[in-house]
């Protein structure tokens, strides 16, 4: 695993909001990664327990992307990859923090001839706020500008607030949050299978439509800096760990957002 982060990395991510690693993996550990997530999703789809979107294929968003969260909950191979103190030091590194903790793991499988995922941000979405919040996505395929790789406006990690739109049937739909983003020019970050993407919880991004008859998989994990607080947002929160925050409070609960990596 190429998790040593240099300077220049550092440098070029901070600048741009994302950073692509070729072969982060190396052909064992795609294999592992990939045999594990499929395993883990289809664990999921089985169990039927409302953490995957398949409730209702028919719409939009069923259509954009096959979506299955926080499976190291319930998967012990996944908890074992997510859990690497190797991906939290990254990460970490990447975003000049002193620690890292999970948000919630996701796969994305972008089904063959899946709808374009529209332009958003990740953070807005989260139970917490943070500008160093990062997240990392992991090619299990090629990622590609036929088969829906992901799409950048670089630097816009800098300047976004916390406001967002969602991931709907029209993919602009960021641009009148942000309407002095609409002309800037959008990136694409193709990627070999193994490759991992950072990126910024702030940073304008989507991802085409696969206009292909294999699907394109990719494992991925949002990372919350240690010691950020409760916005009073819900999002992935058991029930009773929301229930008995308060606005402020720190995310610390080791269940719940454990600490895989500190300075």
């Amino acid at each position: 695993m190429k998790y040593h982060i240099s300077k220049d990395q550092q440098d070029l991510y901070r600048t741009n909001g994302y950073i692509v690693i070729e072969d982060f993996l190396d052909p064992v550990e795609l294999q592992t990664w990939r045999t594990v997530t499929q395993d883990a999703v289809q664990q999921r789809l089985r169990e039927r327990n409302g953490l995957t979107n398949r409730d209702e294929p028919e719409t939009y968003y069923a259509q954009v992307f096959l979506q299955a969260v926080r499976l190291a909950d319930t998967h012990e191979g996944m908890a074992r990859l997510m859990l690497d103190e190797r991906l939290g030091e990254a990460a970490g590194k990447l975003a000049g923090v002193d620690g890292i903790r999970i948000w919630h793991d996701q796969a994305l499988f972008k089904q063959p001839y899946g709808n374009p995922t529209g332009w958003h941000l990740d953070n807005p979405y989260w139970s917490f706020s943070s500008r160093d919040a990062i997240s990392i996505w992991v090619a299990l395929d090629r990622a590609t500008l036929a088969n829906g790789c992901l799409w950048y406006l670089p630097g816009t990690h800098r300047v976004a607030r916390y406001d967002n739109s969602g991931i709907g049937s029209n993919i602009g739909s960021l641009f009148k949050v942000y309407p002095e983003w609409a002309n800037l020019k959008a990136v694409p970050a193709p990627c070999p299978a193994g490759s991992a993407v950072f990126h910024n919880g702030l940073i304008a991004h989507g991802a085409g439509a696969n206009m292909t008859p294999n699907p394109r998989r990719a494992m991925t994990c949002a990372y919350m800096p240690d010691g950020a607080t409760f916005n009073g947002q819900k999002n992935v929160l058991r029930d009773d760990y929301f229930a008995a925050l308060r606005v402020g409070d720190k995310l610390e609960d080791a269940r719940q957002v454990p600490l895989i990596w500190k300075r």
